[in-house]
């Protein structure tokens, strides 16, 4: 009984999708895609709070940095603020008592239960991206945004990103 109760757990400690996944709707509409929300509602992507980033290695890291409130991208190895306004703030304390169990995450792709990529939420597929989000106008439509929100502006075209005071947006 103890063998199938530690196989379990080891088994959903690990969690891998193996397909395309699509959050809100029923199916994922772009063969290219690994991850895709549902655009009917003003909700966005909250991204994980980080309170110690040091050991974050992996390019293309995505966070919610809550030393100085700002979303960060990890590219190179030097961390990049997709916040820019100095102003952010967040409640953290409902995390700061937990212990965070550093072998739980999820792998969307090819390689699934394979990949050691470090993070929450992997994308493992090289042939396939994540489409955020899309709302129009979130700064007006999304009436209570949290800290950490990352979504698709689709009337400016543009990456809309909430720091927990103030929305910044990236146009490529």
């Amino acid at each position: 009984m103890k063998k199938i109760i530690f196989t379990l757990l080891g088994i959903f400690s690990i969690t891998s999708i193996e397909a395309q996944v699509a959050i809100g709707k029923q199916s994922v509409t772009n063969t290219s895609v690994s991850l895709e929300f549902n655009n009917a509602e003003n909700r966005g992507l909250i991204l994980p709070y980080v309170e110690d980033k040091s050991g974050i290695t992996e390019n293309g890291t995505i966070i919610y940095d809550t030393s100085d409130h700002k979303v960060k991208y990890l590219k190179s190895g030097s961390w990049f603020d997709l916040s820019v306004d100095t102003t952010g703030a967040a409640d953290i304390s409902i995390q700061t008592s937990k212990t965070e169990k550093t072998n739980a995450k999820t792998v969307i792709g090819a390689d699934g239960a394979t990949n050691s990529t470090t993070g929450i939420l992997v994308l493992s597929d090289n042939n396939k991206a994540m489409i955020l989000p899309k709302i129009a106008s979130p700064h007006l439509n999304i009436i209570k945004p949290s800290p950490g929100m990352l979504v698709y502006d689709t009337t400016k075209r543009q990456l809309a990103v909430f720091n927990g005071t103030v929305w910044s947006f990236w146009k490529p």
